[in-house]
């Protein structure tokens, strides 16, 4: 059951109160709690988590946003440093010998690269760091997106985050509560409050740096726009995660980037054009393969 049919509809109409609009939230956030698992549908057992892990996902109840945010400004940073052939040791040489991020110490430039490699890899042998490096190339204005995405499959705590963003509707103020309450549910007893509202505060700061939040004290919601490039990387995690045919289209991948199944299918569509997935679609009969995303994993 795509989750997509419990939670809030694509627009709300027009008579519902701001007041409305968070009642509405709070319960599909309550919902999306109990059907965490299929967020992102990462509670995997055997193969599919083995080939989860496999892409690039990491997986657990620990995660980078108990320090950090996205760090999308370091990781442009160190992309404009090295080459797109760059091995693991040229991110390192460039990050702590180079200083691209103009840390003061080395001590903080080695504690910079090890959070950004948990986040994005920052290793050619890492498929999803391969795919986000390719289409970073490919989509300059799409790179918040991409990096939000790259996070969300390998940190749990921001991926627990996100159904209380991408829940609350276009112009509406975040609740910090809600985005807690997910956490919560993902960490269970394992942080304390401080912690809690730390791994908060990053993470808007990082919903801020993909677009998807406003603000500085009071986050708003705002829409993105995404483009195939972006859907296709979406497409591509989903497809990692799990998720097969016309419910993909459904799946919080697609809805992180305020696509609904109509305009996933269209921009999906753009991508298979740009001959960055392959993709036959007739009906609700959808086959999808993004090996075409990664040369280097598809010729092994």
């Amino acid at each position: 059951m795509p989750w997509s049919s419990l939670l809030l509809p694509a627009s709300l109409p027009a008579k519902v109160t701001h007041i409305d609009k968070l009642v509405m939230v709070q319960y599909a956030v309550s919902v999306m709690n109990a059907y965490s698992a299929y967020f992102i549908n990462l509670a995997l057992g055997g193969e599919q988590r083995s080939n989860a892990e496999a892409v690039g996902f990491r997986l657990g109840a620990k995660g980078t946003h108990s320090s950090r945010t996205i760090m999308l400004a370091e990781l442009k940073a160190v992309l404009e440093a090295t080459p797109v052939d760059a091995a693991r040791a040229d991110y390192t040489s460039a990050i702590v010998e180079g200083n691209c991020l103009s840390k003061a110490t080395v001590a903080t430039r080695h504690i910079s690269g090890q959070r950004l490699r948990e986040l994005y890899g920052l290793e050619p042998k890492v498929p999803l760091f391969r795919v986000l490096r390719r289409l970073w190339a490919i989509d300059p204005s799409g790179r918040p997106l991409l990096a939000a995405l790259a996070a969300v499959a390998r940190d749990p705590l921001f991926a627990a985050t996100s159904s209380a963003v991408v829940l609350t509707p276009a112009g509406t103020e975040l609740q910090r509560s809600t985005m807690k309450t997910s956490l919560r549910d993902v960490a269970g007893d394992r942080l304390n409050e401080a912690i809690l509202e730390k791994v908060c505060r990053n993470a808007a700061s990082s919903w801020t740096q993909s677009g998807h939040l406003e603000g500085r004290t009071i986050k708003t919601r705002r829409r993105v726009t995404a483009s195939a490039p972006v859907v296709a990387f979406a497409l591509y995690l989903a497809f990692a995660a799990g998720f097969r045919g016309v419910g993909t289209f459904s799946s919080a991948w697609l809805r992180m980037l305020d696509c609904d199944p109509s305009q996933g299918r269209r921009l999906a569509a753009e991508a298979k054009r740009l001959d960055l997935i392959d993709l036959r679609m007739a009906g609700e009969v959808v086959e999808l393969d993004t090996s075409r995303l990664d040369p280097a994993g598809r010729s092994k």
